[in-house]
């Protein structure tokens, strides 16, 4: 006897109201009203005897049964997606869809897609922002840029460049405090915080013993953090490709010689095995891990 397959629509709706974490978002862009869509959950969570989601006032969560078995509704919705269908031509299939986090899709993913899109205009590329450290399941990307650990089970995993990390303040606020000119003097100043460039590796380096501040301004963004460095919000940590315009300006100078060579986080690219097996997705994991590996 053949296994009875949840109902399409109840796949479709699940993986939209997971990758939105709402039921109202995810219902207007199925064009359907909440409460179908929340019928259409309730449907699959029925056929799979599991909840796939935990309702917290207006926003669900995904449970870890949920979690699992969306990235099977993903491969399943994607393949189905991409089937090439005959009356369709070949040329509107070649998409490729990158998942970049903000900072680097603003400072160097955008001034280099030009570069791809000379080679291969017959390739359409669609650019999906996402916030480094938090969502680290594979999104309905074909490719993805992510900043982190490079900790990333079941996926191809490949670094692109490590950049060394150093602290930068604008003229203005250092104008205001006690000289800085040990990094002991860092004691007088606002250190900006961020998950993503945390600060206790780099006092290491220094010689500072020092626990990683608790307190103060938190920019979970690093470009975000490198504007309110530049606006005068204290001193903060950053890479040379962020910084570079910035410090060649004047309007953030670089604090010491010492640097953080190898800090926890890089810029590494993912995607599942099998999305090498589409030849225009091929071509641009070959051209993102020439042009970022020689960065």
């Amino acid at each position: 006897m053949a296994t009875r397959l949840p109902p399409v629509h109840a796949l479709s709706a699940f993986e939209a109201a997971a990758r939105h974490s709402s039921f109202a978002v995810a219902a207007e862009e199925l064009c359907i009203t909440p409460s179908a869509l929340s019928h259409r959950i309730r449907l699959l969570e029925e056929h799979l005897c599991e909840r796939v989601f935990v309702r917290e006032g207006r926003s669900v969560t995904l449970t870890e049964f949920g979690r699992r078995y969306l990235d099977v509704v993903r491969v399943a919705l994607r393949t189905l997606a991409e089937f090439p269908l005959p009356n369709k031509s070949t040329q509107n299939q070649l998409r490729v869809k990158v998942t970049v986090p903000p900072t680097f899709a603003r400072y160097m993913f955008m001034p280099k897609l030009a570069e791809f899109t000379r080679k291969h205009p017959e390739i359409e590329i669609e650019i999906f922002l996402f916030v480094p450290l938090y969502d680290l399941s594979l999104s309905e990307s074909d490719v993805e840029v992510r900043f982190g650990a490079g900790e990333y089970p079941n996926l191809v995993t490949k670094k692109l460049f490590v950049e060394p990390a150093f602290l930068v303040a604008s003229p203005e606020y250092l104008k205001t405090i006690a000289p800085i000119k040990t990094p002991n003097d860092l004691r007088h100043a606002k250190l900006l915080r961020s998950a993503l460039e945390p600060w206790q590796p780099w006092f290491e380096v220094a010689g500072l013993d020092w626990p990683e501040p608790t307190s103060g301004l938190r920019i979970d963004d690093l470009g975000l953090l490198l504007e309110a460095v530049k606006h005068g919000h204290g001193v903060g940590l950053t890479r040379q490709h962020f910084a570079q315009d910035l410090i060649e300006s004047g309007e953030v100078v670089r604090l010491f010689e010492t640097q953080l060579d190898a800090p926890p986080h890089a810029y590494y690219l993912v995607h599942e095995a099998q999305a090498i097996m589409r030849p225009e997705v091929q071509l641009f994991i070959a051209w993102i891990q020439t042009t970022y590996q020689q960065a």
